[in-house]
């Protein structure tokens, strides 16, 4: 079921039936959330005028990434990337997508699909502070590449160039983090109020909670679109979403670990509502200008 290999110089676990390449993501404690340095650090983008418009309709809604504390995370697998098109097909052989370059795009799956899917997958969904972790990677800056702003040459969402997907990969050897809007186990919360302090997914009815989208509005169209790249940036899903399954770590002497409990399935809001998370930015900076 899984075999271990080298995978761009780092060690990886393939799920040999869908070829799904996993890293290792070690245990560890970090700071959750938008910190107070990196407010800072988007004050002096601001300043400098280094962003498309100014960055205060950005920092009035900075709530939903806060109050910042202190998690801990235990070990596991996560995918290297969000899953393709041709992975999406290992469980769902049906799917399409009509907005995909090639099979080895990452699939963004809605409605009817996404459901399927996840029932479908033998893992789980991260959690938000397991996703947050993953991609931060031991960094404590706006994105794991610093805090500068991100360049639109950093969005991968295509996977057939193993040369591109190594350059993408933070030091946890994961690609493409932020890229795509990948949703994740917890419900939609607009803070951080009275979250747990361990990985664990807060529950409850409603939408899920996405991380990233980068690449959702690629070509950018200069609403700020890399704040979607941030490592602490979460919004709510809504119609298409990413996955970027978390599995058990695999133990030795034949015997695999159990999957763990199944995470609830997103609830998809009704497709006919604009898409809020392609539009967060854009209406954000519009709502902002008429105040």
């Amino acid at each position: 079921m899984w075999s271990k290999e080298t995978v761009a110089g780092r060690p990886a676990w393939r799920h040999a039936p869908s070829g799904v390449v996993f890293r290792e993501v070690p245990g560890g404690t970090f700071r959750m959330g938008l910190s107070d340095e990196e407010l800072g650090a988007l004050r002096a983008i601001d300043a400098a005028d280094a962003s498309d418009d100014s960055l205060e309709y950005f920092l009035a809604d900075a709530t939903r990434m806060r109050p910042v504390r202190e998690v801990r995370v235990g070990p596991f697998l996560l995918a290297r990337h969000p899953l393709t098109v041709a992975q999406t097909r290992h469980w769902l052989p049906d799917y399409e997508d009509d907005f995909a370059e090639s099979d080895d795009t990452v699939a963004r799956v809605k409605d009817d699909d996404l459901d399927a899917v996840l029932e479908a997958l033998p893992f789980r969904l991260p959690s938000e502070a397991e996703w947050e972790y993953a991609a931060r990677a031991g960094t404590t800056t706006l994105t794991f590449r610093g805090d500068g702003v991100p360049d639109e040459d950093e969005i991968l969402d295509v996977f057939a160039d193993e040369k591109r997907v190594a350059a993408s990969e933070n030091a946890f050897g994961l690609a493409a983090m932020g890229c795509a809007n990948e949703v994740c186990a917890d419900v939609w919360t607009p803070h951080f109020e009275n979250a747990p302090s361990d990985a664990r997914p807060r529950t409850g009815d409603g939408p899920r909670a996405v991380r990233g989208g980068g690449g959702d509005l690629s070509p950018w169209q200069g609403c700020d679109e890399w704040l979607l790249l941030l490592s602490a940036f979460r919004s709510e899903l809504d119609m298409f979403t990413a996955i970027r399954p978390v599995a058990p770590l695999p133990v030795t002497g034949g015997r695999e670990a159990p999957a763990g409990p199944a995470s609830r399935r997103p609830t998809v809001t009704d497709p006919s509502q604009q898409h809020r998370h392609m539009n967060t930015l854009c209406m954000l900076r519009m709502l902002h200008s008429h105040h």
